[in-house]
C-alpha cells in the first residue's frame, strides 16, 4: 500500500516543472508558456495527485475524462482548466494532447492591482468538470492571447515585457469572465436542473426537524450535495437568478423568519434558535439588514 506522501507531489518552482516534465528551463523564473504536446512524462511514476504553487493556465484541444473526488467526468471538446496555487489535481493522463499551458507564481503580480484581482475569479477553484467550453471563435481569440504571451517569453523579454505580459494576462481572464457568462446561458437547460436541485435541497434543508441541531448551512453544504464547487454554484445561481449562493441561503432564512414571526407567539430568541442560529443577536442583525427593521419591529408592523 502507497504512503500518503507517494500519492501527492509538491511542485514548488517552475524550474521543477519544467525539468520533471522534460522541458527546457523557463525563460522567467515566475512565468513560463508551454506547449502540451512537448512534454514528457517522466520515467518514473508520477504521485497521483499534484498540487502546485503558482498558477496554472491549460487550454486543451480535447480534455477527455477527468477525476475529480469519487467521479469521472468526459469532454468531447476542449477548453480552459484554471488552477490556483495549492489546489489538488489529478496528474496528467499518459495519452497525447495538444494544447498549452500558462505557469505564473504569485510573486509575479506583486505591485500589480492584478495580485488582487486575481482572487476575484471565481473559475480558479472550480472544479476540473466545470471547464471552460469554447467556440471555435472565441478559441481563435484566446489562442491570439496566449501567442503574445508566448512571444513575449520566448522571443523578446526586456523592460517593457513584465508590463505587457500582466496585461495579457488580465485579457485572458477577462475574456475567460465573458465566455463563461456565455457559457451559462448556453447551458441553461442543465444549469437551470442544477438550481431545481438547489432549491430542492434548501427545501430539504430547511424543513428537517433537526435544524436546531445541525445549524444554518454552510455554501459548501450546498456545493457537496450538488457535486460542484462552491464558486461555481454561486457563479450559476448569480448570473441566472442575480443572487449568489450565500444570498439565496439568507432569502430563504428571512422569508422563513417572516412567517414565524407572523403566525406564532415565540420569542425572538426561540425563533432564532428554531432557525439554526447560535445567538439570538445574529439573527437580529441578519433580519434588519435584509429588511430594515429588527424582528420585533417587524412583528408589529405586521400586526
Amino acid at each position: 500500500m502507497k504512503s500518503k506522501e507517494n500519492k501527492l507531489h509538491k511542485f514548488s518552482t517552475l524550474s521543477e516543472f519544467h525539468r520533471i516534465f522534460g522541458l527546457p528551463k523557463p525563460e522567467h523564473p515566475l512565468v513560463s508558456f508551454i506547449r502540451i504536446e512537448e512534454m514528457i512524462l517522466p520515467d518514473e511514476p508520477l504521485a497521483d495527485f499534484l498540487v502546485l504553487d503558482f498558477y496554472k493556465i491549460a487550454y486543451k484541444n480535447t480534455i477527455g475524462k477527468a477525476k475529480y473526488g469519487q467521479h469521472h467526468y468526459d469532454f468531447g471538446e476542449g477548453g480552459l482548466v484554471f488552477t490556483a496555487p495549492g489546489q489538488l489535481f489529478e496528474k496528467p493522463a499518459n495519452k497525447k494532447n495538444n494544447g498549452c499551458i500558462l505557469l505564473v507564481h504569485p510573486d509575479f503580480f506583486l505591485s500589480y492591482p492584478l495580485s488582487k484581482k486575481i482572487k476575484q475569479y471565481g473559475f480558479f477553484s472550480y472544479n476540473t468538470d466545470e471547464a471552460l467550453q469554447v467556440s471555435e471563435k472565441e478559441k481563435t481569440t484566446l489562442l491570439s492571447v496566449f501567442s503574445i504571451l508566448e512571444e513575449e517569453l520566448k522571443s523578446r523579454i526586456d523592460d517593457f515585457s513584465h508590463d505587457v505580459i500582466i496585461s495579457q494576462i488580465e485579457l485572458l481572464l477577462n475574456y475567460s469572465s465573458r465566455f463563461y457568462k456565455r457559457q451559462f446561458v448556453t447551458h441553461k437547460i442543465l444549469n437551470q436542473n442544477l438550481i431545481q436541485r438547489f432549491e430542492d435541497a434548501m427545501e430539504a434543508y430547511f424543513t428537517n426537524e433537526n435544524l436546531v441541531q445541525t445549524g444554518i448551512p454552510t455554501v459548501q453544504y450546498f456545493a457537496e450535495n450538488l457535486h460542484v464547487s462552491a464558486n461555481y454554484l454561486s457563479d450559476i445561481l448569480r448570473s441566472l437568478t442575480g443572487l449568489n449562493t450565500q444570498q439565496h441561503i439568507q432569502h430563504r432564512i428571512i422569508e422563513n423568519a417572516k412567517e414565524i414571526l407572523s403566525t406564532t407567539d415565540l420569542s425572538i430568541s426561540e425563533i432564532a434558535y428554531q432557525l439554526g442560529f447560535d445567538y439570538p443577536q445574529s439573527f437580529t442583525r441578519l433580519f434588519k439588514s435584509k429588511t430594515n427593521q429588527t424582528p420585533l419591529e417587524f412583528r408589529h408592523s405586521f400586526n
